[in-house]
């Protein structure tokens, strides 16, 4: 049985109901809830002992401000709403040194130079010649409507970071942890 965290942003719950029932359009079974990637798999292991690193990085962060703004792609195959924010990288920084993954780690995962703040909305992939995602054609059809229906795209502060587990048996990301941030 394999055992997965990431951490992630939630963004606002009545955005988060937005967007879900945006992607539901194209995507029946959502793997994880909207979020804003913060740190994802590498070094956060099975024994946890990473969770006291990420809480210690968290306490002495103050909130801070996030933007959502325009959909952009990872290639051509991952549509995503980009995030602006200062302190966010700064956190995702935090948080990685807190946690050290391996060199090999932080280049898979795309962290600390390589981060790029990101909501994911929707992918294509291609396993041997079956599509396990969306069409290039539907990703451009989520492009275009997203920047209708997801707009105005929200300002909201961060206060708190979430650590999501897989859940193997619904093949499903849920709710492991709330961290809260300094106030």
């Amino acid at each position: 049985m394999k055992v997965e965290y990431f951490i992630g942003i939630v963004p606002p719950e009545e955005y988060l109901e937005r967007i879900e029932h945006f992607q539901r359009k194209w995507i029946n079974q959502l793997g994880v809830e909207p979020h804003i990637t913060l740190k994802a798999q590498g070094g956060l292991t099975a024994d946890k002992k990473w969770i006291d690193k990420v809480q210690r990085a968290c306490k002495d962060f103050k909130s801070f401000q996030v933007s959502l703004d325009k959909p952009k792609y990872f290639g051509d195959n991952i549509l995503y709403l980009s995030v602006r924010s200062n302190s966010l990288h700064e956190l995702h920084q935090k948080i990685v040194k807190e946690v050290s993954p391996s060199e090999v780690l932080i280049q898979q995962y795309f962290e600390l130079d390589d981060f790029v703040a990101h909501l994911t909305l929707g992918k294509a992939q291609y396993g041997g010649n079956v599509s396990t995602g969306l069409s290039k054609k539907e990703l451009k059809e989520m492009e275009r409507l997203a920047d209708i229906e997801l707009t105005p795209y929200p300002q909201f502060e961060v206060n708190f970071i979430r650590v999501y587990e897989l859940n193997n048996e619904k093949q499903r990301y849920e709710k492991y942890l709330d961290i809260s941030l300094s106030n």
